[in-house]
């Protein structure tokens, strides 16, 4: 199995309100794509984080390879929703691992 982590940080023009807009239409996006897209196994955005944390944004995705990565990356739907990430974020980090 292959892990795709990535932890977003929006951009900070944005309100409190706007935020939580933002953040809940990434999920539903991300999360949309579940069943849709061959070779990923699970996919969940957390919104939600401790004191502690300094991101906004947690993609957490397992798929059954790197090629179904790659598949997901090329996504036509995918593509939408990143195509949005893009123009609302400030920074971007990423760790694809094998478990």
């Amino acid at each position: 199995m292959v892990k795709h982590i990535i932890i977003w940080n929006l951009k900070d023009e944005y309100s409190l309100l706007e935020k939580e807009e933002i953040k809940n239409k990434i999920k539903e996006g991300l999360e949309g794509l579940r069943d849709k897209i061959k070779g990923l196994l699970d996919i969940k955005v957390n919104t939600e984080f401790l004191s502690s944390s300094n991101g906004d944004i947690m993609l957490d995705s397992t798929f059954d390879s790197e090629d179904a990565l790659k598949g997901y990356q090329a996504n036509e739907e995918h593509l939408k929703v990143a195509a949005f990430v893009r123009k609302v974020v400030k920074s971007r980090k990423c760790v694809d691992y094998v478990e």
